[in-house]
């Protein structure tokens, strides 16, 4: 198998995590978000499972020697999902699903600031690039083309839109606890210990007006679940066969699900706007994918270049 093989789980991925969205999304707030996120967890732990005992056992599979940092990965995961979830009741999933691309621009920034890495020109420009491309999504949610309107509609697009930019903020320091993970700990662990973090917290919300899922609700429940323990799985195949890099730019293919997606079981379009902005968000993203690439490379050659010409002048 090779790097395709890779690519197509990703693509899938992103196709899976985006039908999870279009099933929360399908409730239309029905139900408490809290108890979203449990059938969620739930169901989505299922397939997780069976999926860790054919690579060599569950016990194996989910075995941690650092939990304070899956505690700290679980929360910001879990506040990341509930705002997510929050604020499809308010607006589109193509919305949600490109405001969400704000949340690699905030990793760069958390990287900076946080773990105090060095981030190039080029990654900063992109990082410009990308919030410009925000901004734009936003202007036509927040009226900035033009004198503010503030109706009752307009102020649920401003929340909705308020609650995805959190979503992405909470997402990127999940990022940032993941890629200090994810050189200890197995994939399958990860996962695990999220979806397990996730289902405990929802618990907390049992009492603020939990009710028994009725008909379709219960069926959008179990493919929410369903799609969200298979994305995890798919997002772990995909990294067998492909580098993380190569991969990246892929994620955005989740605009192109959601626009389908919308259009189908939705019957919703996107604003031009939000086309325009989210595809500048794209380029940018993988155009600071492609230049890391290369600069990888070129370190790599440099280095190569290096130990060659060491072995040449080393006398024998």
């Amino acid at each position: 198998m090779s790097a395709s093989t890779g690519i197509s789980l990703k693509i899938m991925a992103t196709l899976s995590s985006t039908l999870m969205l279009a099933c929360v999304k399908g409730l239309e707030g029905a139900l408490p978000v809290g108890e979203v996120i449990f059938f969620r967890s739930l169901v989505g732990v299922m397939p997780l499972l069976v999926w860790l005992t054919f690579q060599g056992g569950i016990i194996q599979g989910i075995k941690t020697r650092n939990v304070k940092g899956h505690i700290g990965r679980g929360l910001a995961g879990t506040c990341s999902m509930y705002l997510s979830y929050l604020s499809l009741i308010y607006i589109s999933l193509t919305d949600a699903t490109a405001i969400n691309y704000a949340a690699p621009l905030f990793t760069v920034l958390l990287a900076a600031i946080v773990l105090r890495e060095k981030v190039r020109l080029n990654r900063w420009l992109s990082v410009a690039a990308g919030f410009a491309g925000i901004v734009i999504m936003l202007s036509g949610h927040l009226s900035l083309s033009g004198p503010p309107r503030l109706t009752v509609a307009s102020l649920a697009s401003s929340v909705g839109v308020l609650l995805a930019l959190l979503s992405a903020l909470c997402t990127a320091g999940a990022l940032i606890q993941i890629r200090y993970l994810s050189g200890k700990e197995k994939p399958g662990a990860i996962a695990f210990w999220f979806t397990a973090m996730t289902g405990a917290t929802s618990l907390l919300t049992l009492p603020f007006g939990w009710r028994l899922p009725q008909g379709e609700q219960l069926l959008l429940l179990l493919g929410c679940g369903l799609c969200g323990g298979l994305t995890q799985i798919l997002l772990t195949l995909s990294l067998r066969y492909a580098d993380a890099s190569l991969l990246a730019p892929f994620d955005y293919s989740s605009l192109l699900w959601s626009v389908i997606i919308g259009l189908i079981f939705l019957g919703t379009l996107p604003e031009k706007l939000t086309l325009i902005g989210a595809s500048l968000v794209a380029f940018a993203g993988i155009y600071a994918v492609l230049s890391e690439r290369r600069q990888r490379r070129r370190a790599a050659a440099l280095a190569l270049t290096a130990r060659s010409e060491t072995a040449d002048l080393t006398p024998d």
